[in-house]
């Protein structure tokens, strides 16, 4: 199931051209922080493994294996739905 976004998440998305199978493994498989009143949803190594297990290991990943390495993120807000998508650049600092 493709996720919902917001009109702002749905030009993001159709910009940076992320596929939504790869959105919905982050989605349930990324790891969780709260920020600015939304949730950051992004990869870090124990996502990568959990998507790994997911997809079938490294033969079924080399489908997403451009997203993986591109630090991929979602913000996501309290109603669920996608705000935006956008590749990390720097670090998630956590409290």
């Amino acid at each position: 199931m493709v996720p919902d976004r917001t009109q702002h998440g749905q030009q993001q998305h159709q910009r940076r051209a992320t596929p939504g199978l790869f959105e919905c493994l982050l989605l349930d498989h990324g790891t969780r922080t709260r920020s600015h009143g939304a949730d950051l949803v992004f990869l870090d190594k124990a996502a990568r493994k959990r998507i790994r297990s997911a997809v079938g290991g490294d033969r079924g990943l080399r489908v997403f294996e451009r997203y993986m390495h591109a630090n991929s993120y979602l913000i996501v807000g309290d109603d669920g739905l996608i705000i935006t998508t956008g590749y990390r650049t720097n670090r998630v600092k956590r409290h």
